[in-house]
């Protein structure tokens, strides 16, 4: 099936510049896919997502006219990335997230980066989820960033580059896990010969990051993850986790602060509450302090976290870190803060903000990917080479109405990894990686994270909402 696969002007995954030879790690899994035809993978393919169907492992498309729960699609070819590689990926994402860390805590308190003019004030306080109410606050542990899924790529030499950092609520982390039991189903033999490390303690050791925060130290936390409810995008990953970590999902309504304490609504009465897990955006946790409209949230929940009454994780004010005009000075923060070179580099970016930049943007919309500064999911984005001159014209408007919630980029081509197509043909696929770091007493990171790939044939868009799906991803133990 592999006998018609181009791999084109990109970096491939899978095969090597020279020829069609794969790489060292990649040769077992040649072998064992050329003992395959369509039908037998058809037939794989079909069993993985009348399991996941069964499950109930789908994500929700908002406005979407045919539907809005679907199916995350999955591919059965999965990515292997050797130890070496994987080594430079946790050193990278480590440092980053120390930076990131370090930066948040001094915007807050301190502010002595902002004196020292590495990064401007203006573009600091001017960040859609910059929260003045957090000024002077100690959150638990110094930690603001507990959980963080960083998006990486890799350019046309193979280097490993930073596209986005995801410091809010990032999310994934249940198709990662799903995504291995379906190739450890499909593919038992193939997967046996391959030393591959594993990743289902993650739940494990995402509880016990969240433990680690408690205010109440010398007694056993209550830990708690609190969704928006389930019409939520990734309502299905809300309660895979709870399940998993033997924690109460629970809504706004189900929690109570009384004298500056949150307390969970049970059958046996009220319990004391000291971790949430939340996965609701900092504009909807509490009415009281932010949108007087959300029914989402629990009135009093910032007096009882500002008092250190209980632990959010992530901090309140993360949103800062998520911002992509914030992304162009991570390198610099690095820098300021760690006094080291960045290990994960990123990719040049323009910011609309600055006259010459803007210039430089409006001149060459053509040629750029323009990015909002706080939208996520694909959306809020002008892929320039393909959008027609009036997408253009009206992105021209934006970026001249609100020049500080614009970036620009040039057009990185992605690496491709050879997946299946719907006629049953294995062509390359452009893919991006989400690996899932965890910091508590120590940063972990679960080996591997999730592939995403663009199904769409030529697209740099691997969101699932977008038409993107995912891959199972394998880091090897040597």
């Amino acid at each position: 099936m592999f006998d018609t696969y181009e791999k084109g002007p990109f970096f491939d995954e899978m095969f090597s510049d020279t020829g069609q030879l794969p790489y060292t790690h990649y040769e077992r899994l040649l072998q064992q896919y050329t003992n395959y035809n369509a039908e037998s993978l058809s037939n794989k393919q079909r069993l993985i997502e009348n399991a996941f169907l069964e499950e109930g492992i789908t994500f929700t498309v908002y406005g979407d006219t045919e539907g809005t729960e679907r199916i995350f699609p999955f591919d059965l070819i999965p990515r292997i990335i050797p130890p070496n590689e994987w080594q430079l990926i946790e050193e990278g994402l480590t440092q980053r997230l120390i930076a990131l860390n370090l930066f948040l805590h001094d915007i807050y308190h301190e502010g002595q980066i902002i004196k020292d003019q590495v990064v401007p004030e203006s573009v600091i306080k001017t960040a859609t989820h910059y929260r003045p109410e957090m000024h002077g606050v100690k959150v638990s542990k110094d930690i603001y960033i507990q959980i963080c899924g960083t998006d990486l790529i890799r350019d046309e030499a193979g280097n490993y580059i930073c596209l986005e950092d995801n410091a809010r609520c990032p999310s994934g982390v249940s198709y990662l896990l799903e995504n291995r039991e379906a190739m450890k189903r499909a593919f038992p033999n193939l997967y046996s010969q391959y030393s591959v490390r594993p990743v289902d303690n993650y739940p494990d050791l995402l509880l016990k990051t969240m433990q680690y925060l408690s205010p109440r130290q010398g007694r056993s936390p209550v830990c708690v993850l609190l969704t928006p409810g389930a019409y939520n995008s990734a309502y299905f990953e809300h309660t895979f986790l709870a399940r998993k970590m033997g924690i109460e999902i629970v809504e706004g309504r189900d929690l109570i602060v009384h004298e500056s304490y949150v307390y969970m609504r049970t059958t046996k009465g009220l319990e004391q509450v000291d971790v949430i897990y939340r996965r609701l955006d900092d504009d909807f946790i509490d009415p009281l302090c932010f949108r007087e409209d959300s029914t989402l949230g629990v009135p009093g929940l910032m007096d009882a976290y500002v008092r250190g009454n209980v632990a959010l994780a992530n901090a309140v004010g993360t949103g800062v870190a998520d911002d992509k005009v914030i992304y162009a000075y991570v390198p610099e923060i690095i820098k300021y803060y760690l006094d080291q070179s960045p290990i994960l580099k990123n990719v040049p970016t323009y910011l609309a903000w600055r006259k010459e930049d803007r210039d430089y943007i409006l001149d060459n919309l053509d040629s750029l990917v323009v990015k909002s500064a706080n939208e996520s999911g694909g959306y809020g984005m002008l892929m320039g080479p393909i959008a027609t001159k009036k997408q253009r014209a009206d992105f021209a408007q934006k970026i001249k109405s609100v020049p500080r919630n614009f970036i620009a980029q040039p057009v990185i081509s992605l690496s491709r990894h050879p997946t299946i197509c719907d006629d049953l043909s294995i062509e390359g696929r452009h893919v991006d990686l989400r690996p899932f770091v965890l910091y508590g007493d120590q940063i972990e990171i679960i080996p591997g994270g999730l592939t995403r790939v663009a199904l769409n044939k030529g697209s740099l868009i691997v969101n699932s909402s977008q038409g993107g799906g995912s891959k199972d991803t394998w880091v090897l133990n040597y």
